[in-house]
């Protein structure tokens, strides 16, 4: 098949091409360092021309919720759009677990308008919502430093390594559309300030973690939310296995 990844050069979208190449499939990377920009819809058309399935694993350039609102409604409208006109028979989008249960944070409400235009769009879909990556965690504890703590609210996360999303949103891009959502996560529940303390364990570097329910993006989430429910499929892949092959 030919699967275009849009977001193909990314974290998640680069290790994606690669496992679908290595099954045998045409994979494309379309971002637009390689010419197809999804949220003006420049180079679209023939990046999309004899392609079977397409995978939206873009991601806003901005947490806030204005630009995020405007870049994952209008680049899905515009993929929607040229997906109809090449004949695309399945589009795979890739979301957050519990975005529809917070809608007081404007990225998830940017993330629920984006599922709402594909589930709209008229392309056979499939949702796939995952839990916080693994390689969200540090980047999450750098912009909560200050001095040496790292301040971190007790929110529970389920989180899950990048590959692991990356194997199921392949799953879903070489099946049937679903017409629905399917939720992943990782095998263990943690406080994210406990993450702070597994990741400083493995890897020190100084720096103590401070239990603070008021610094950080995850500061006043609500607890629960974030870890998915009875029908969320559970990945292997432990994080402080992960971090200690790191």
């Amino acid at each position: 098949m030919k699967i275009v990844v849009i977001g193909g050069t990314g974290l998640v979208g680069s290790q994606l091409v690669a496992v679908l190449r290595d099954r045998g499939h045409e994979a494309v990377a379309a971002s637009p360092s390689t010419g197809v920009d999804a949220l003006t819809g420049e180079g679209l058309a023939p990046a999309l021309e004899g392609a079977d399935v397409v995978v939206d694993v873009s991601n806003s350039p901005s947490f806030d919720a204005e630009p995020a609102l405007d870049f994952f409604t209008r680049s899905a409208r515009h993929m929607i759009e040229a997906e109809r006109a090449a004949g695309v028979r399945h589009h795979v989008t890739l979301s957050i677990v519990g975005a529809d249960q917070v809608p007081d944070y404007g990225y998830y409400r940017a993330k629920v308008a984006q599922e709402e235009a594909v589930r709209s769009g008229g392309v056979p879909y499939s949702i796939v919502r995952a839990t916080q990556f693994f390689e969200f965690i540090a980047p999450v504890m750098d912009m909560s430093t200050q001095g040496g703590q790292v301040h971190l609210p007790s929110l529970r996360l389920r989180p899950i390594a990048s590959a692991d999303v990356v194997a199921a949103v392949a799953e879903a891009a070489q099946g049937e559309p679903s017409n629905g959502v399917h939720g992943i996560a990782g095998p263990e529940i943690e406080r994210l300030d406990r993450l702070g303390e597994i990741t400083l364990a493995v890897k020190p570097d100084g720096r103590t973690v401070v239990t603070d329910e008021t610094v950080g993006p995850f500061a006043g989430m609500p607890d629960g939310v974030l870890v998915g429910d009875d029908t969320t499929h559970i990945a292997s892949t432990r994080y402080e296995a992960w971090l200690e092959r790191r």
